[in-house]
């Protein structure tokens, strides 16, 4: 059952990297197919990111779930934009030292608060076309803050 739960931890560590991390907390596009693709693209980048997790683990000697998932992107960025501005084919072997150097530390038996850390935002949602809005506040002004 503890393994069970562990694994269970390590998906939900996985869902939160791909929404926060990445920044799919809220899909931009407006179309059900618009907002398939570009989950789907969230998702090709996630494995991208575990891909050289993976091959800079290996390299280490290490396992990758051992490693940072944000620092892995932040320094796939920066090599990729480096990479991109000299024009100069640097040896990737370069690129998965940096990923391992840093490790994430090893947390048995965590415990975490199954709450929602989330406010209340102070104004509620529109929940109509925002021209109608726009006309409802210039005949009646602005609604009052919501209180907390």
């Amino acid at each position: 059952m503890e393994r069970l739960y562990c694994q269970r931890w390590q998906v939900e560590l996985d869902l939160r990297n791909i929404k926060t991390t990445l920044g799919m907390a809220v899909l931009s596009c407006k179309t059900p197919q618009m907002c398939e693709k570009e989950l789907w693209v969230y998702l090709l980048a996630y494995n991208l990111i575990r891909l050289l997790m993976a091959e800079a683990a290996l390299r280490a000697g290490v396992l990758p779930r051992q490693l940072s998932f944000k620092h892995t992107l932040q320094i796939w960025v920066a090599w990729s934009r480096r990479q991109f501005l000299s024009g100069s084919g640097e040896d990737t072997a370069t690129l998965f030292v940096l990923i391992a150097q840093i490790r994430v530390a090893n947390r048995p038996g965590r415990i975490e608060p199954r709450a929602v850390k989330r406010r209340p935002k102070s104004y509620p949602r529109l929940d109509r076309p925002r021209q109608q809005a726009r006309m409802e506040i210039e005949k009646h002004g602005h609604v009052k803050k919501l209180r907390a």
